[in-house]
Order: structure tokens, then C-alpha cells, then sequence
């Protein structure tokens, strides 16, 4: 059965812009929430609300298969205030949706509507309209409320849009492919004092600045050159006056990494580092050490499915091999924890000046919600296909 994408695609359109203007952070998605099961209502899917508190799973049956599948769109946005000056920019002062959640929701919307009229698959859907993919680890929480217990999938399936990459163009890689991320706060605790009088004084600023030239050497001197990692120091403040040393130096930083021996190791060396440099000045560090999002590891069959569907779907020209794991993160790893899937990327580029993810005058490309939205329909039906 051919689909007449082209009779969708102002309806997505339209409601891509419209959680476009109306963006709500991680955790708080209600009225984004609300859209989203009025719609998968409306369409005939069994809606369930709650999971990760603002979540939204849609179940739809054909056929008599037990298989199973399921499809996810993240839903939040970012704390950014939008500058692209677009008529349907965000009315939510200091919200934008940066990083393109807006178009992952409306083209998983629009596909639930297309599979809803056609019916051409045998099995369950589970789309699931996951909340907090910025901040609190969504995945993980819709997990912990029983997600996959609730839902069971054999498999599923994640895409991310990348302004980076050629528009139209389906980039797939087999195992890791997103880092896990740490986040480390030091506090070094000084001696305050005059500035013109610093051997009265234990200077945090300067034993803040040893760390931080101490930390170059974890990746280059402690890691295995093959296995990636990146240690990046992104704040240090201390201090507000020209002629006082200051009482405490606070810094703050990221830690990337894919096998948990390394991660293991970059934690050991930066706590290491940080206690022994502060020592060697006479002061003392406080170490406050958060694990964050797991490595996003893709199933190999999976991964040959989504590789075989787009060659089928955008053509063997538009299909791209990731060839190095991105060092950014992605909570879908919890589900690929759980469950066999494949998380992947649709390029959306327009031209080469494109503002990246997370900018404020990023703004999803339109013109790929039929490819998105298409690419889902696809994927449903050939996961589940009718015999």
C-alpha cells in the first residue's frame, strides 16, 4: 500500500510548531502531555499517562502476533531563551525547544496517525512520549515506573535530528555510540585574606589553577590512548575583588567516557588529583561526584534492521555509517539497557552556517518531517509485518 505522505505532513507541520511555541522543561510537560494523549486519544490508541510523571505511552494491537515493538520521542525542552525570530517562537519566556524535541514528537505523531488509518502490521505498538531527556534521566524513570514491564517490547527504537549532518541522510553505528557522562563540583577550601599579603593567606584560586593543569594529565597520562574519554573543567569561580584572596575556589566538571573500567578510572584519578594538589597547598577539596547518563550501546541485529529499512525507505546513497562514537550523552541508553534497540540519526541540515543543538536561534528543519515521519511507518510495519 503506497502512503500519500504529502496529505500528512501540514497537520505535522502544524503541531511541530505548535509544541514549538509552547516548550516545558524536563518533568514538567503537563500541558505538552495533555497534547499528546488528546491526540493519541482521539486516533484510537490505548493512552497511558504518568510514567516518569509526565510521560505518555499509546499502545495499538493488530492481528493475532504476540511480537511487540516499541517507538520513543522525547518531549522537553531546554532553559534557553529562543532567538530565531520565527513567528511560532517560543511564548515561554526563557524555554525553547533547542534540540529539536518538538519535530521528534510531531513526526512520531504523525506516523501514530498513518498507522492507526492503515492497520498494516500484526502485533503491539508501544509509542512512547518520553519526558526529561535533558535533565532527569526520563528513560530511567519511566523504567522504574514499569515501563517495559507495563509495555513489553522486543525491541526499541530512537532517533535524534543532527543540523550537522547531510539533510535527509539516516547515520546508524553499531554498538557504543553516545558517551556516558559524569559531573564533578570541587570546593577548595583556602584561607582568605589581603591580597597584598598572601603568605598570611592559603590561596584557593592558586591551588584551583594546579588542579585544573593536574587534570589535563587523566586523559593524556592515565587512559589507554584507544579507549576515549574527555575531562572538561566548563566553570571555575572564586573570588570578586582584585586585592582579597578569597576564602573558597569552586569549580565544576564534565567527564565523558564509554567503558565502565574507564569511567571507573577517571573518576579514581580526578578525586586523586584533586585531594592531593589541594594537600600539597594546605587546603582541604570537598568532592561532590554525580553519575549521570550510561553509555548509549546499540544492539548489532537492531541496528542491521534500521541499516536494511533506510536503504529501502531514503535510498542506499542516503544511508551514513556513524564511524567513531559522539562523546555526547542520551538517557535512551537505559532503555537499551533493558530492552534490544537501535538509536540512531536524521540529518537535517540546510546549509553549512546551520546553528547546532542547544543554540538560540536553532530551529528544527520542517522540511524532514516526512522523512522522520515516513521512516517510523516504515518501521512499524516492516518490525511487525502482516504474513
Amino acid at each position: 500500500m503506497t502512503i500519500q505522505f504529502s496529505n500528512y505532513m501540514a497537520e505535522v507541520v502544524a503541531t511541530r510548531r505548535y509544541l514549538h511555541q509552547h516548550p516545558e522543561l524536563g518533568l514538567s510537560e503537563f500541558n505538552t502531555s495533555d497534547f499528546i494523549a488528546k491526540r493519541l486519544t482521539e486516533l484510537g490508541y490505548e493512552v497511558t499517562r504518568g510514567l516518569g510523571k509526565t510521560g505518555v505511552v499509546a499502545t495499538l494491537r493488530n492481528g493475532s502476533s504476540i511480537r511487540s515493538v516499541g517507538i520513543r520521542a522525547d518531549i522537553d525542552a531546554l532553559p534557553i531563551r529562543e532567538e530565531t525570530g520565527a513567528e511560532y517562537a517560543s511564548k515561554n519566556e526563557g524555554l525553547m525547544h533547542a534540540c529539536g524535541h518538538d519535530g521528534h514528537t510531531a513526526m512520531l505523531l504523525g506516523a501514530a496517525k498513518i498507522i492507526a488509518e492503515r492497520r498494516n502490521f500484526d502485533g503491539t505498538i508501544h509509542l512512547i512520549f518520553q519526558p526529561a531527556e535533558e535533565n532527569f534521566g526520563g528513560a530511567k524513570l519511566m523504567i522504574e515506573d514499569g515501563l517495559f514491564k507495563r509495555f513489553p517490547c522486543d525491541a526499541v527504537f530512537g532517533l535524534h535530528n543532527d543540523p550537522g549532518l547531510p539533510f535527509g541522510q539516516i547515520f546508524v553505528k553499531d554498538g557504543p555510540i553516545m558517551a556516558a557522562v559524569d559531573e564533578c563540583r570541587l570546593i577548595i577550601n583556602g584561607r582568605g585574606g589581603h591580597g597584598a599579603e598572601p603568605q598570611d593567606t592559603a590561596d584557593p584560586i592558586v591551588a584551583g589553577a594546579s588542579i585544573i593543569m593536574a587534570l589535563q594529565t587523566v586523559v593524556s597520562r592515565n587512559i589507554h590512548p584507544l579507549d576515549p574519554s574527555v575531562v572538561t573543567v566548563g566553570a571555575f569561580n572564586a573570588g570578586i575583588a582584585s586585592n582579597v584572596i578569597p576564602e573558597r575556589a569552586e569549580m565544576v566538571m564534565s567527564i565523558r567516557s564509554f567503558d565502565p573500567a574507564v569511567r571507573d578510572k577517571l573518576e579514581e584519578r580526578i578525586r586523586t588529583i584533586a585531594e592531593g594538589q589541594a594537600a600539597s597547598y594546605g587546603m582541604t577539596v570537598a568532592i561532590e561526584y554525580n553519575r549521570g547518563y550510561e553509555a548509549t550501546v546499540n544492539h548489532k541485529a537492531e541496528t542491521d534492521f534500521v541499516r536494511d529499512l533506510a536503504r529501502r525507505v531514503v535510498g542506499e546513497e542516503n544511508l551514513g555509517e556513524i564511524p567513531r562514537p559522539m562523546m555526547g550523552s542520551e538517557d535512551f541508553a537505559y532503555m537499551l539497557a533493558e530492552r534490544p534497540g537501535s538509536y540512531f540519526f536524521l540529518g537535517t541540515r540546510r546549509t553549512e552556517n546551520d546553528p547546532p543543538l542547544h543554540h538560540p536561534r536553532f530551529d528544527f528543519n520542517d522540511d524532514a518531517l516526512p522523512i522522520g515521519t515516513a521512516f517510523w511507518v516504515e518501521l512499524a510495519e516492516a518490525y511487525l509485518p502482516v504474513e
